[in-house]
C-alpha cells in the first residue's frame, strides 16, 4: 500500500499538469481497470486481501416447501452477488480529480451490509441476519502495479 501511495504523490503532480479532458478521460479509464478488476475478484469469491469469502449458509429445515428447499439448494453453487457485479450497479467515474468506484442506487446499501458485516433484514420485514463481512472492493499490490503501468502506458503516447 505504500508503493500505492507513492504512486499517488507521483501521478498527482503529472494530472494537475494535463488538460482537464486528458485528466478525466485518464481517471474515468483508471476507474474503469479499477471496477474490472474489483468484478474478477468479486466472481472469483476473495477478498481483497486474497482470501476466501464465507461460503453461504446452507438452507435450513424452516423452508415451507419442497420447491423453496430445491431453489436454496441450487444457489449454493452459484456465486454472490452476480448481479451486484454489473456496471449497472457497480459504477466507474471520475470524480473531483480521483478515479472512484461505487454502488449505485439500493445496490450500495446492499453491497455497504456485506461488505462490512452487518445485521439487516432477509426480506423487507422479515427476519433479521448477521451477514459475515465479505469485502467487496479493495485494490491489492497487484492492483496498484496495474494501474501504474496504465498510468505509464498513456503518458508514454
Amino acid at each position: 500500500m505504500a508503493e500505492l501511495k507513492a504512486l499517488e504523490t507521483w501521478a498527482e503532480d503529472l494530472l494537475r499538469k494535463m488538460q482537464p479532458v486528458q485528466r478525466r478521460r485518464l481517471l474515468v479509464d483508471l476507474a474503469r481497470r479499477l471496477r474490472t478488476m474489483n468484478a474478477q475478484r468479486m466472481r472469483a469469491q476473495n477478498d481483497p486481501d486474497g482470501g476466501a469469502w464465507v461460503p453461504r449458509k446452507p438452507p435450513g429445515d424452516n423452508l415451507r416447501s419442497k420447491r423453496q428447499k430445491l431453489r436454496q439448494q441450487a444457489r449454493q453453487g452459484q456465486p454472490m452477488f452476480a448481479k451486484l457485479r454489473q456496471q449497472k450497479h457497480l459504477k466507474a467515474r471520475a470524480e473531483g480529480g480521483a478515479a472512484v468506484v461505487t454502488f449505485a442506487g439500493r445496490a450500495e446499501r446492499i453491497a455497504r451490509v456485506h461488505h462490512f458485516g452487518e445485521t439487516d433484514a432477509v426480506n423487507p420485514g422479515g427476519p433479521r441476519y448477521e451477514y459475515p463481512a465479505r469485502p467487496l472492493l479493495g485494490i491489492t499490490d497487484e492492483d496498484g502495479r496495474a494501474l501504474r503501468d496504465m498510468l505509464m502506458d498513456h503518458l508514454q503516447t
